[in-house]
């Protein structure tokens, strides 16, 4: 696996994969919400980037809150949400170098929540929780991914020079897709 490189190109960025023959050119300054889309792959530690055409054009190492891969309950269970979400807001944070937020909860996360709480299955005075993106790590820390150490409270975790590749590349309504897979 090699992570998503790029180069900027005369207003573009050429990005590239053990998957291309050739670099992709890609003008990032014309990419919309649907010119990207990412699969995260819990059980695979895995993050995905294709183009519009389906093509993988990078997979990065990842990791999530713990060890349980299942779908998150509830606010506080540091399971990462299963779903489909869209990025809906970006900056840099001064912990884990750059944050892609997605719109956990939303509506299906929300169904979901209150089919579990009906069924006693979380409490009922339980939270849904939230604030659940994609993030870098501590500085000096990439190590917890080399070593799929889940340490998050349910986000999605790479390498910082990673985050700080996909930060610079997909827009804010990006889809994200995150899943089981056996």
């Amino acid at each position: 696996m090699r992570p998503l490189m790029y180069a900027t190109c005369l207003l573009s960025v050429c990005i590239g994969s053990t998957s291309f023959k050739t670099p992709t050119p890609i003008n990032t300054l014309h990419a919309t919400k649907d010119t990207y889309r990412i699969l995260v792959i819990k059980t695979k530690y895995a993050m995905k980037i294709f183009d519009s055409t389906g093509e993988c054009l990078a997979t990065y190492p990842v990791v999530f809150g713990n060890k349980d891969m299942g779908d998150k309950m509830m606010q506080g269970d540091r399971r990462t949400p299963e779903g489909t979400f869209k990025i809906s807001f970006k900056r840099k944070h001064e912990k884990w170098s750059r944050f892609l937020l997605i719109d956990y909860p939303n509506a299906e996360s929300v169904a979901k929540f209150n089919q579990r709480k009906a069924a006693g299955l979380i409490p009922s005075n339980a939270q849904i929780g939230g604030s659940i993106g994609i993030h870098g790590t501590w500085p000096n820390e990439d190590f917890a991914i080399d070593g799929l150490q889940n340490w998050t409270e349910g986000c999605i975790s790479t390498k910082n020079r990673y985050v700080e590749e996909i930060f610079d590349v997909l827009p804010v309504g990006t889809q994200i897709t995150i899943r089981r897979e056996k």
